[in-house]
């Protein structure tokens, strides 16, 4: 299995187009966001991670999700992945991230222990 993409988002909508092919509409994709309030913080972004099984696969895998700041571990996620090979599927991912000022965070994201995708996500000062 490999990760085709991740991102961060507020909404992921699935439908069927001609074909039968399916569709993947995602809103609101963005890498930083306003605190929702004074400092400190805690924050919960959606990570969609899309990912697509070889159609000689065996369809199962574990994908993990490091959050870390500063080269530190502030989070992880273990999920299993299921996918019918030769297809692709998603993932969603959520985790509690604290902040005690503006920054910025790293989403590492791997399946297998192999290849590590980074998703960058920063948080901003209130308005």
């Amino acid at each position: 299995m490999e990760i085709v993409a991740a991102l961060f988002i507020e909404g992921i909508e699935m439908r069927q187009a001609e074909g039968p092919s399916t569709r993947i509409d995602l809103t609101g994709v963005h890498f930083s966001a306003v605190a929702p309030g004074e400092f400190p913080v805690t924050i919960s972004p959606h990570l969609v991670v899309l990912v697509h099984c070889p159609a000689d696969g065996t369809g199962f895998g574990a994908l993990e999700v490091t959050f870390e700041r500063g080269g530190e571990e502030i989070a992880r996620n273990v999920s299993p992945v299921q996918v019918e090979p030769g297809r692709f599927t998603r993932q969603l991912v959520q985790a509690q991230l604290a902040f005690d000022e503006p920054g910025s965070i790293l989403a590492r994201c791997r399946i297998d222990g192999g290849p590590v995708l980074s998703v960058p996500y920063t948080v901003l000062d209130p308005v």
